[in-house]
């Protein structure tokens, strides 16, 4: 199964955003300072248009961890849907099992709740899924297995409080999608619509 690997903190760095999505103190420092040796003396050069869309969908694609080839996968399905390209994009991103089980806060970051899928502690609809890009429909309940939530640090941390999005429920370690996200409910700071043209050309 292909999947990111290496530091993570340099991919954020190299887009100049926290795609990771979590709290980091020594990623806050040198978030401005990209990656390798040159990267505090050269700082940001100034990109041409094609080299924005191209920033555009690293930073989308590094925000799911996802590859190229899963990635364009992703985008000619989304064209050929009836809606908003952008719409029909951003729904089967965050449609995917594991940042379904990021975002009901049940995984600290989307590499762990990936990890979880693949190691088999998920279960969708009391049935063991063990595929992170399984695609979660509306209603689909998301449950972590007995044997995860027997670990008394993951149970701890399962027990903090937490707030959710409205389009997501979660009650003890079992979560619900309510209903597909809508564009302004994700807070990414990707322009949608550069990634979109990046792949038109």
């Amino acid at each position: 199964m292909a999947r990111i690997t290496g530091p993570k903190h340099r991919l954020a760095r190299r887009e100049g955003v926290n795609v990771l999505e979590k709290q980091s103190a020594s990623l806050d420092r040198r978030m401005n300072v990209p990656p390798g040796i040159h990267g505090r003396k050269g700082g940001r050069r100034k990109v041409s248009g094609y080299g924005l869309q191209l920033r555009e969908k690293q930073k989308l694609k590094k925000f799911y961890g996802l590859l190229e080839k899963q990635f364009k996968k992703y985008i000619a399905t989304a064209q050929r849907e009836k809606t908003n390209t952008e719409d029909a994009l951003l729904r089967i991103l965050e449609s995917r099992l594991d940042n379904v089980v990021f975002r009901l806060k049940l995984a600290d970051s989307r590499f762990q709740a990936r990890q979880y899928v693949s190691h088999g502690h998920v279960l969708v609809n009391n049935k063991k899924i063990n595929i992170p890009s399984y695609s979660i429909k509306e209603g689909d309940i998301i449950t972590l297995s007995a044997k995860l939530v027997k670990n008394e640090v993951i149970a701890a941390k399962l027990s903090e409080e937490f707030t959710l999005p409205d389009y997501l429920a979660r009650e003890a370690t079992s979560g619900k999608v309510v209903r597909y996200p809508k564009r302004e409910e994700i807070q990414n700071p990707v322009d949608y619509q550069l990634v979109i043209e990046f792949y038109s050309r």
